[in-house]
């Protein structure tokens, strides 16, 4: 059993990045992951000739400045998603090519998601990030669901059909399946809806050189191989008013305290001596993962560029209700990535893998032509299937449940703390959020060991 000031359980950015700060401010630590690798759900997928696409999280964009920082500091550069181009939808049986985030169906399905978005803006201005369920009208806020509010608040049948993909795409979830006020702290939490939806000046702007695990690969690496152990899924932790044991098998690790820095819904499933407290675990059954699956179509050359198109587009019939140019820096090979995300992820997820490459391929073929429907591989990651994730690409909360729960998100037990990309108040569910929130986490054990020496 490993000897540590603190036991991070977790291997993924937030765990490396409270490990790292740990490490830096003079505690001795250990890491414990689940997983035989590094990342979590974060991960690169060789597809030959040194390249990579990446199955988990991949983007970085304006104000992101944590992970941005840190990828400078390890060497790990960035290049612009491809953007260049018209995008498509399609639409009630019907493609078309438009430029811009809002496809222009008519005039006034553009004003009234314009409107949405602008009101949207504004709520969301007034939820404190460090405390949502304290925001004006929280109750009112946190007790209806964003399919409520569009039905109320948007106008036309398309706007609410675009507003709605866009939810799909951002939380991996239904409109029906998250409280407004969840929606509202999570605009907030990234400065903009607009933000959260754009390629260029939003979230989704730019790649990772080299994919983007290749920044927890450097983060382990400068760590230590005696320093993280792979391969052993926390089972049980006892904790007592100073010291932790984490469990697998056996014992594994023992230290003064323990972050853990995976999912909320998977830290609930873990056995603690003595139980946590009802409030805390009544919250973890509150915080559901996402469903999403990526799917990617790798051919010769993205022949759509030629064809004046971004690789971008959207499709009210789906399944795939978002595709992007996927394709390494140098375009070589072209890689079309389709996501499945809410309700469609969760039905073609029970699907046979070959039925499902077929309804992905003839949804790539609709879009982008007969070309599109004879890729020289296929590639996919069904998230809801790995054993140590179970969803992405986050969590969300239903209804009532930051008002009724939300004080015991960040709350320590005991020597027990807390970080993850969801408890992060700046950039929450994204891979920045991931690292402030390890680091945030980091500095609050610190400030824990450091008292209990006075």
């Amino acid at each position: 059993m490993q000897e540590a000031d603190v036991v991070v359980v977790g291997a993924g950015l937030a765990g490396l990045a409270a490990a790292r700060a740990l490490t830096a401010g003079g505690a001795s630590v250990v890491v414990v992951e689940a997983r035989d690798r590094v990342g979590g759900r974060v991960e690169n997928h060789d597809i030959g000739d040194g390249k990579v696409v990446e199955v988990g999280g991949q983007w970085i964009g304006p104000t992101q400045d944590r992970l941005a920082a840190l990828a400078r500091e390890l060497g790990v550069d960035t290049f612009p998603t491809h953007a260049a181009g018209e995008n498509l939808i399609e639409y009630e049986g019907s493609v078309r090519r438009f430029r811009g985030t809002i496809p222009r169906i008519n005039p006034a399905v553009l004003v009234d998601v314009q409107q949405a978005q602008m009101r949207l803006n504004r709520l969301a201005r007034r939820v404190p990030l460090h405390a949502p369920w304290e925001a004006p009208n929280a109750g009112k806020l946190d007790g209806q669901t964003a399919a409520t509010w569009m039905r109320r608040n948007v106008g036309t049948k398309s706007g609410r059909m675009l507003l709605g993909l866009g939810i799909e795409a951002v939380w991996a979830a239904q409109p029906e399946d998250m409280s407004l006020l969840h929606v509202l702290f999570y605009i907030h939490s990234a400065g903009s809806l607009e933000r959260l939806f754009d390629t260029e000046g939003g979230a989704q702007q730019d790649r990772f050189v080299g994919g983007s695990q290749l920044v927890p690969l450097r983060m382990a690496e400068a760590l230590g191989d005696d320093r993280i152990v792979l391969s052993a899924p926390v089972r049980r932790i006892e904790h007592g008013a100073e010291d932790v044991t984490v469990h697998g098998e056996g014992p594994v690790a023992h230290g003064r305290r323990a972050i853990l820095a995976i999912a909320p819904t998977l830290a609930g499933r873990i056995a603690y001596d003595p139980p946590l407290p009802g409030y805390r675990d009544q919250l973890t059954q509150r915080m559901p993962l996402g469903t999403v699956a990526k799917c990617m179509a790798l051919y010769a050359e993205p022949f759509w560029r030629a064809e004046g198109l971004s690789g971008e587009g959207m499709s009210d019939r789906g399944p795939v209700r978002l595709t992007f140019d996927n394709s390494p820096p140098d375009g070589s090979p072209g890689v079309l990535l389709g996501f499945l995300e809410g309700r469609h992820a969760r039905e073609l997820g029970r699907l046979r893998p070959e039925d499902r490459r077929s309804a992905v391929i003839d949804c790539f073929a609709r879009l982008f032509g007969p070309r599109a429907g004879r890729p020289d591989d296929y590639v996919e990651r069904l998230w809801a299937e790995e054993e140590w994730t179970r969803g992405c690409y986050g969590c969300h909360m239903p209804t009532g449940a930051w008002t009724n729960y939300g004080p015991a998100l960040h709350a320590p037990i005991g020597p027990l703390h807390w970080a993850g990309a969801e408890y992060a108040q700046v950039w929450n569910g994204y891979m920045d959020g991931a690292v402030r929130s390890g680091e945030a986490t980091a500095r609050e054990v610190l400030d824990t060991l450091t008292a209990g020496t006075r």
